[in-house]
C-alpha cells in the first residue's frame, strides 16, 4: 500500500497519477472549436431541436448539424442555422471560432446584441443575420473583417450610427443594413461609398450621398426638399432677395388670381361632379403626396394624374375604413391605394401624426406604407400591392387549398409581424383588427400584416392598453376580448 511507502516515493507516485488523469481528461475533451459552440448553444433559450444534437462528448463538433469543418484541420470553418427558430442572445464566445469562414444566422429570433468579438474571426467571408430582434449598435470590431464579402444585418432593430470602420472593408460586394434604427452621416470614405441606396433603406435618420439626403449640422438628414427644383428655387432665394422684394406686388396678384382659379375648381369638382365615378374630386384642391423612405420614384404630379384616372373597375377591396384600389403606374408597378374618408376637424393633425410614425416603419412581415396623399376631403393611402390577396381569400374564396407547411410558413410570419409592432418597434403599437382579411399574401405566399391604420400608438413609457374597441364593426378582435 502507498501508506507503506517512503516519503521520498509517495510524492514522485501522486504526481504521476495526477499527470496521467489530466492527461486522460484532454483525451476525452472536446475541441476548442467544440466548446466554443457549447457556450453558443447554452446561450440559446429554444429552437426546432436541431441543437440537441451538439453532444459536449463527441472529440469534435464536424458531424453537428449546421457545422462544416476543414478536412484537414478539423477547425470550423462554416456555421449555418438558418430557420431553426433560435431563441436567445448570441454569446460572445463565437469569436472563438477563428478560422470561421460563413456565418448565417438569419431568419431566426435571436435578440440582444450582435457581439463585438465576431471581430476575432478575421477569416470572416460571409455573415448573414437579417431577419432577427438584434438591438444596439453596429460593432466598429467588424471593421476587423478585412476578407469579408458580404454582410447582412437587415430587419433588425440596430441603432447608432454606421460604424466608420466598416469603410476598410475593401472585399466588401453586397451590404444590407435595411430596416433598422440606424441614424446619423453613412461614411463616405473607403467602400461604403460604392453602395447605393437599396443598401439602405428604412432608415429614416441616416443621411448622406448614398441616400440622397443632406445631413445637418447635428448630423442627421437635412428637413430641405433634395429636389432639383428645390435646389433651383434656394439658389434662385439667396441671389435675388432683392427682385423679390420688388415683385411682390405682382406675386400677390398672381397668387389671388391662382387662388380663385383653384376655388372655382374645387366648386366645379364638389358640386358639379358628384355623380362622377373617378376619384378627381379627392386629390383637386392642393392636394399633396408624401412619400416615405424615398420609396416612390415618381413625381407628385405624375402619381396625382394616375389617381384621377381611378374609378369603380379599379377597386380591388374595401372594408369598415375605407375601399382599396389598385393603382398601376406607367412603368407597369403596381401599388394597393386605401381611400380613407375624413372624420372630423382634428382628423388631419392626429392622422398625420400616425401616418408618420406607421410610415416610419418597416418590416419584412408588415405591409409596406410607401406614402399618402393628403387632400381636403380624404386620405389616400399608398401600399405594396401583394399579388395574392388576403389570406381570408386563400383559405374561403379558392378552389386551390394551402398546404399545412404553407400554413404554418404564414402563421409564423403573421406572427413575427405582429411581435415586432406589439415589442419592437419603437413607439410600441397595437394591431386591435388582427384577422384574416387584415393578412395579406405575396407572390410566395409569405404573410405580410396589414391595415393597422386604426392601431392604438403606445409610447415608450406608457404601460396601458385602450379599452376603446376598435376595428371592424360586429368583430372583435383576441386581443381585446
Amino acid at each position: 500500500m502507498i501508506g507503506s511507502f517512503p516519503m521520498n516515493c509517495q510524492r514522485p507516485l501522486i504526481l504521476c497519477v495526477l499527470v496521467l488523469s489530466v492527461v486522460m481528461d484532454n483525451t476525452r475533451a472536446l475541441s476548442l472549436d467544440g466548446d466554443a459552440l457549447i457556450s453558443f448553444r447554452t446561450t440559446i433559450l429554444s429552437s426546432d431541436g436541431v441543437l440537441l444534437q451538439w453532444r459536449p462528448e463527441d472529440p469534435d463538433p464536424c458531424g453537428w448539424k449546421g457545422v462544416q469543418c476543414d478536412p484537414k484541420t478539423q477547425r470550423v470553418i462554416s456555421l449555418s442555422l438558418p430557420f431553426h427558430k433560435l431563441i436567445g442572445p448570441i454569446s460572445p464566445d463565437i469569436g472563438r471560432l477563428e478560422h470561421l469562414q460563413f456565418l448565417a444566422l438569419h431568419n431566426n429570433n435571436l435578440f440582444g446584441t450582435i457581439p463585438p468579438e465576431l471581430g476575432n474571426c478575421t477569416e470572416l467571408r460571409a455573415l448573414s443575420m437579417q431577419g432577427n430582434y438584434l438591438s444596439g449598435p453596429i460593432p466598429s470590431a467588424l471593421g476587423n473583417l478585412s476578407v469579408l464579402e458580404n454582410l447582412d444585418i437587415s430587419s433588425n432593430s440596430l441603432s447608432g450610427s454606421i460604424p466608420e470602420s466598416l469603410g476598410k472593408l475593401y472585399k466588401l460586394i453586397n451590404l444590407n443594413v435595411s430596416n433598422n434604427f440606424l441614424r446619423g452621416p453613412i461614411p463616405s470614405d473607403g467602400v461604403l461609398e460604392n453602395f447605393t441606396e437599396s443598401s439602405f433603406l428604412g432608415n429614416l435618420g441616416l443621411c448622406g450621398k448614398q441616400v440622397n439626403k443632406r445631413c445637418d449640422d447635428a448630423g442627421g438628414p437635412s428637413t430641405d426638399i433634395q429636389t432639383p427644383s428645390s435646389e433651383n428655387q434656394g439658389g434662385k432665394k439667396k441671389y435675388s432677395g432683392r427682385l423679390l422684394v420688388s415683385t411682390s406686388a405682382t406675386v400677390g396678384a398672381l397668387l389671388l388670381v391662382a387662388l380663385m382659379c383653384f376655388w372655382g375648381c374645387f366648386l366645379y369638382k364638389r358640386l358639379g361632379k358628384k355623380d362622377g365615378r373617378g376619384l378627381a374630386m379627392d386629390v383637386g384642391g392642393g392636394a399633396s403626396i408624401v412619400m416615405f423612405h424615398g420609396d416612390l420614384p415618381y413625381s407628385s404630379k405624375d402619381i396625382i394624374k394616375k389617381l384621377e384616372t381611378l374609378n369603380e373597375e379599379h377597386i380591388i377591396g374595401s372594408g369598415g375604413f375605407g375601399t382599396v384600389y389598385r393603382l398601376a403606374m406607367e412603368d407597369g408597378n403596381v401599388f394597393a391605394l386605401k381611400k380613407i374618408i375624413k372624420m372630423n376637424d382634428g382628423f388631419d393633425r392626429f392622422f398625420e401624426r400616425e401616418l408618420e410614425i406607421l410610415g416610419s416603419i418597416k418590416h419584412r412581415y408588415l405591409v409596406n406604407l410607401r406614402g399618402y396623399c393628403n387632400s381636403s376631403t380624404s386620405k389616400l393611402l399608398i401600399y405594396d400591392f401583394l399579388s395574392n390577396g388576403s389570406l381570408d381569400e386563400a383559405l374561403h374564396e379558392r378552389t386551390e387549398q394551402l398546404d399545412w407547411d404553407t400554413r404554418l410558413n404564414i402563421i409564423m410570419g403573421a406572427a413575427k409581424g405582429l411581435a415586432y409592432l406589439h415589442h419592437d418597434c419603437s413607439p410600441r403599437i397595437i394591431h386591435r383588427d388582427i384577422k384574416s382579411s387584415n393578412i395579406l399574401l405575396d407572390g410566395n405566399l409569405e404573410a405580410r400584416v396589414a391595415d393597422f391604420g386604426l392601431a392604438k400608438l403606445l409610447e415608450d413609457e406608457e404601460s396601458h392598453i385602450t379599452t376603446i374597441v376598435a376595428g371592424t364593426f360586429g368583430y372583435l378582435a383576441p386581443g381585446m376580448q
